[in-house]
């Protein structure tokens, strides 16, 4: 059975609320409700919906602001966001798109025009929407789309290939949900990096992620980024596996060995010593020292030194 779709829906109006929110589980949607912008956010941060339709005019912080505030955060860019507001000036639809809203729907709110907003949503975010389901990372087109631009630009420029060691070996002994933990997990851990740096992370596919940031930082990035992994990685385990530091599973030709707890393997390539020229060139360079990094015991990084 797919899982019902998600709604946050905000309005200072408790009488049009509770209107929006039955005809919305007429639809079978599953809707939470917020009387003002800052209840929002924390019904969204508390559970991350499918999409949300904001209010203009609400109190603490308005529908725009809102906006702002998650389109800004790694964790919530994609996120499809509706603004709602009884001010139709085209103005005011500017505002809201600059803002990163998604679309906008004027008052009073016809409950027809509403379900059609939401099912073209739907239909496009499922036909294109990057992001992977899991992580709510950005994806392959948008990592792509992003170093392409940071090449073309020209300035300094540092990308970052994550790769979990041994998460086979983890994912059979554990369990595809206890795999799926773990990824999630990770992709939070990046999410809490990009918001204090400012880097760029994705997700790229399974266990392999990027984060792109510029030549100071990628040193520092890295280390942190180990560091949070080696305290955060013994909570996926069990008590016994964590004592002995190692887990019982089997290798690629079947056979049951040990396999040391999991760690992180970064590649960084940069464009401090030699230039990059190409988003292909980058995952080209980036995948070869991963390789290079994997072959380290435990978490380690391994930086492109090459001149040429």
């Amino acid at each position: 059975m797919a899982e019902r779709v998600r709604l946050v829906v905000a309005d200072d109006s408790p009488d049009l609320l509770s209107l929006m929110q039955e005809a919305l589980q007429l639809e079978d949607y599953e809707v939470r409700t917020a009387l003002n912008g800052q209840e929002a956010l924390d019904l969204i941060h508390a559970s991350p919906p499918d999409i949300v339709i904001l209010d203009l005019c609400m109190p603490i912080k308005d529908g725009f602001a809102v906006c702002r505030e998650l389109k800004a955060d790694p964790a919530y860019h994609h996120l499809p966001i509706v603004i709602v507001s009884a001010a139709g000036a085209m103005d005011q639809k500017i505002l809201g798109m600059d803002s990163g809203a998604d679309d906008f729907i004027t008052k009073p709110i016809r409950i027809p025009e509403l379900l059609a907003r939401i099912r073209m949503i739907l239909r496009r975010t499922r036909q294109g929407l990057d992001a992977n389901p899991l992580t709510h990372l950005p994806g392959n087109l948008s990592i792509q789309t992003r170093i392409t631009e940071a090449i073309a630009a020209g300035g300094p420029l540092a990308v970052l290939y994550i790769d979990l060691n041994d998460f086979k070996a983890y994912n059979d002994a554990y369990g595809y949900d206890a795999g799926d933990r773990v990824i999630h997990a990770t992709g939070r851990l990046l999410i809490e990096a990009a918001r204090r740096s400012g880097c760029f992370v994705g997700h790229i596919g399974g266990d392999d992620f990027i984060a792109v940031t510029v030549p100071d930082r990628m040193e520092t990035l890295s280390r942190e980024l180990i560091a949070e992994f080696a305290a955060l990685a013994p909570s996926f385990y069990r008590e016994e596996d964590r004592r002995r530091g190692k887990i019982l599973s089997q290798d690629r030709k079947g056979n049951t060995v040990e396999f040391s707890l999991l760690s992180i393997a970064i590649g960084v390539c940069h464009n401090a010593l030699k230039p990059l020229t190409s988003y292909a060139q980058v995952s080209e360079i980036g995948a070869e020292l991963k390789k290079f990094a994997k072959r380290s015991p435990g978490s380690h990084y391994e930086l492109d030194r090459r001149k040429q």
